[in-house]
């Protein structure tokens, strides 16, 4: 069967929801005690963990709230398959947004998630994982094929069996951050929108303030989760972050009744249910990364995970290269900035990823032959070398923090990645262990 085209272009940031957090707040304070760059799920979970601890926080975004990755995910809330280290944050995670959705509406629920195994290299792999993540108790198991079959709506393909969550689910990706925002808020956050910051002034070698588009804000600590243009703001300082952007393509489809609740990672596939009674839709192999002057620069870097991930990112030279070779690597506070040359990274979707996702859908799972594809879009995936974020204080640079470099992880786990910042910049001991997520872990 083949796709239907879709119906609507893909989301700007003019079309990105409404805010449900009251509009942007205009003035900037004179001074507060920790002053964030980014305004996506990470930004604003640091934001609202530091308010609720009394803190005098503000956000500033150059666009709108979670305009760019933040809310063109796959809004999965997962345990399952993570990198080790990473479990005991999903885990966190999944309570935090259990108790943020009885505050506010973001969409969570914990529908299940599957993923499927075809044949015995797939179990035993799947079997390895919940060895290796038994330490941290994870609510996960290894289901027969009988049972698959008797959990999931009549499928074209011989799954063997699947490993399984209960526990987790999925959240609203268009509704989320600005529904932790609106928390934010009340408990004292300050956020602006359309407010991009150009640097950071330090005094006696550390921070002391934060340099936006339309002035100056006296701060003590600086956090820095600006998603993909953080490798950019962090040069600009001086350190040497080594990341790069992989684009993700993802489809929406009408509302369907006969398709499965639970999410589905069907390994040439995904599909999760919507809140709108649709699907989020999309496939490993759909991740594009456009040859930039910055892959040769992180080419020892990034080289050996390309080889290992082949099949799953490829590489592509186009007019995104010359793009970003026009782009300053060092720019004074004084002047217009790269950030507000280019407020909003808006890819397109790429059409034969997402052809291909629905032709594989279709066929696993027929009752989609019901829907149709209602829409398209695309959005920039910030990656390290290992596919894990940097949660830390940057050496060399007293009062400046970075959460980045989530690799596509980072709306399932944001609230927890948030609370343990907030414990971070706080000096407290985090909760959960952050060396795995070091700075200097790449030796840069």
């Amino acid at each position: 069967m083949q796709p239907h085209p879709p119906q609507t272009p893909a989301p700007s940031a003019a079309q990105m929801p409404a805010s449900a957090s009251g509009p942007s707040d205009a003035a900037l304070p004179a001074s507060v005690d920790v002053a964030i760059v980014g305004g996506g799920i990470i930004g604003i979970s640091t934001a609202y963990s530091l308010a609720c601890a009394g803190l005098r926080v503000a956000v500033f975004e150059k666009g709108t709230l979670a305009c760019e990755q933040s809310s063109r995910n796959w809004g999965w809330v997962r345990t399952l398959g993570r990198d080790l280290p990473e479990v005991p944050l999903a885990q966190r995670a999944n309570r935090l947004w259990a108790e943020i959705q009885e505050k506010v509406d973001v969409g969570f629920r914990r529908s299940g998630i599957f993923y499927l195994q075809e044949n015995d290299a797939d179990a035993a792999g799947h079997q390895a994982w919940l060895d290796g993540a038994r330490a941290h108790g994870v609510d996960a198991r290894l289901l027969d094929r009988r049972t698959v079959q008797d959990m999931l709506p009549s499928t074209g393909r011989a799954w063997t069996g699947a490993m399984y969550s209960p526990t987790d689910g999925v959240a609203e990706p268009q509704m989320a951050t600005r529904g932790i925002a609106s928390l934010a808020r009340a408990a004292g956050a300050h956020i602006v929108e359309h407010c991009a910051v150009r640097g950071v002034e330090r005094s006696a070698g550390r921070v002391s303030a934060l340099i936006t588009e339309h002035g100056r804000v006296a701060t003590q600590a600086v956090l820095v989760a600006a998603g993909a243009w953080s490798r950019l703001f962090c040069g600009n300082l001086g350190a040497d972050f080594p990341q790069l952007k992989v684009r993700g393509s993802v489809l929406r489809t009408t509302p369907l009744d006969a398709g499965p609740q639970a999410a589905i990672n069907g390994k040439d596939f995904t599909c999760r249910k919507r809140a709108d009674g649709g699907y989020s839709v999309s496939q490993f192999g759909a991740s594009m990364a456009d040859v930039v002057p910055d892959t040769f620069r992180l080419m020892p870097h990034f080289f050996s995970a390309w080889r290992a991930n082949s099949s799953f990112v490829r590489l592509r030279f186009g007019k995104r290269f010359f793009e970003e070779l026009k782009i300053p690597n060092h720019f004074p506070p004084d002047r217009e900035s790269p950030f507000e040359r280019h407020r909003v990274l808006d890819p397109s979707p790429s059409s034969r990823g997402v052809a291909q996702a629905w032709r594989r859908l279709v066929h696993a799972f027929p009752a989609f032959r019901e829907a149709r594809i209602a829409q398209s879009w695309a959005g920039y995936i910030d990656v390290t070398p290992d596919a894990m974020p940097v949660m830390d204080a940057v050496p060399g640079l007293p009062g400046l923090y970075l959460a980045s470099g989530f690799s596509g992880h980072g709306f399932g786990i944001g609230p927890a990645a948030g609370e343990l910042m907030a414990q971070l910049i706080q000096g407290q001991t985090p909760a959960i262990d952050l060396h795995p997520f070091r700075y200097g872990r790449y030796g840069t």
